[in-house]
């Protein structure tokens, strides 16, 4: 709308994704002559000729109308950010070569970020979660969610984090969380937003904070009586520890075989 595309500054202009705008050149005053204008395009210190002799080089010359005193372009694109340069020259006149510049920026609001969620992690260890987002301009930031609540960027100040302990850096969209305890299983998602339309959220990932437990091992200890009755007697004792999915050591069913 022509709301979302406003001039900022005499030669400064901001606007969002397929606005249509025209761009002034400065250059130009009514002189002797004829003048002959042509339009530069500057990006990354590289400097393209698109406009000469009533011409257009492509990608423009299905979207940009030529005025002696400005380019108008009917629907802008991320790559049309940048610097441009008119410069004019009268022939038959002064022959003055004349310049002026104007900056162009093109926002665009965010699509739709990717989550990188692990979905198992040990209790005890770091988890890092990752929300990536390349098309936005501005550059978005970034929030976390944890089963559909937002998570705030200390844990101690909510009860429902609290028990938790993780950074998020609303920059990169890193979220990390150390050490992970039971109450970090849940489903997280990221939502990626610069002021530019709707914010986007990522699709929910599942992350399961999973136990450290212990290997089953069962040691025979055999005690003959007096009597020559025979008692034996069975320990479990944990091992070195490992991950499994067994609910505690206790569980670990065992078998004895005699040998005669």
């Amino acid at each position: 709308s022509a709301a979302e595309c406003l001039q900022i500054g005499s030669y400064y202009k901001t606007l969002l994704l397929g606005c249509t705008i025209e761009i002034p050149c400065a250059a130009y005053v009514s002189q002797s002559g004829t003048p002959r204008v042509e339009w530069k395009f500057e990006k990354d210190s590289s400097v393209v000729l698109f406009y000469y002799n009533s011409k257009f080089t492509d990608p423009y010359q299905n979207r940009a109308i030529y005025t002696p005193t400005g380019i108008r372009f009917t629907s802008v694109t991320r790559k049309d950010t940048g610097k441009y340069i008119c410069g004019v020259l009268w022939t038959g006149g002064s022959g003055q070569l004349r310049k002026s510049e104007v900056d162009l920026i093109v926002q665009m609001p965010p699509s739709k970020p990717v989550a990188k969620v692990p979905t198992s992690v040990t209790v005890g260890n770091k988890a890092v979660l990752t929300c990536m987002e390349t098309d936005g301009f501005p550059p978005p930031t970034f929030q976390w969610y944890r089963d559909n609540v937002l998570m705030p960027s200390n844990p101690k100040i909510s009860e429902k984090f609290r028990n938790s302990s993780y950074t998020i850096d609303t920059k990169t969209g890193v979220l990390t969380i150390e050490p992970v305890t039971s109450f970090d299983t849940g489903d997280y998602f990221c939502e990626a937003q610069n002021n530019i339309g709707t914010a986007q959220k990522s699709e929910a990932i599942h992350l399961e904070a999973s136990k450290e437990m212990g290997v089953c091992r069962a040691c025979l200890w055999v005690h003959v009586s007096t009597l020559g009755s025979l008692e034996v007697t069975c320990k479990l004792i944990i091992a070195s520890a490992v991950t499994v999915t067994a609910p505690s050591p206790a569980s670990c069913s065992y078998s004895l075989n005699w040998l005669r």
